[in-house]
């Protein structure tokens, strides 16, 4: 079950890191965008189509960051197995399910890893025994 939390961990910290990168993406693009339309256009044209390019991008990069460092913070956390992780990411998950498709995969995977008794035993520290309980 190791291999599974450390999976799980790596894939929420590729699709966080691929949302940050996207987030400072949008935010170059549009502050290039406001920058060509600030050098090139009238002065009265661009003094009111800068601010709102500028502001367009940086709501879209905000809402991108909000939605991807919680699942990068949390991946990350997986891969040190933190003993509150284990919550944290069946909350993530069960977030991510909305995420058609990728993050609805990335949700079903993380459910099923996440509420296994042995995740659970393996993220508090503990050992988990299998079999049948032994008698003395």
């Amino acid at each position: 079950m190791e291999s599974h939390i450390k999976i799980l961990g790596i894939l929420h910290v590729v699709l966080g890191g691929m949302g940050v990168l996207a987030a400072i993406a949008i935010l170059c693009l549009f502050g290039g965008i406001a920058g060509l339309v600030g050098s090139t256009a009238a002065a009265g044209d661009s003094a009111i189509a800068v601010p709102i390019l500028g502001g367009i991008g940086s709501l879209i990069a905000v809402i991108l960051l909000v939605l991807s460092l919680p699942g990068f913070i949390g991946g990350i956390a997986l891969l040190n197995m933190a003993s509150w992780s284990r919550i944290y990411m069946i909350v993530i998950s069960a977030l991510y399910l909305i995420h058609v498709p990728l993050g609805t995969a990335l949700g079903i995977y993380g459910l099923w890893v996440l509420t296994k008794p042995e995740t659970e035993a393996l993220l508090a520290g503990q050992r988990y025994v299998t079999g049948p309980p032994v008698r003395y």
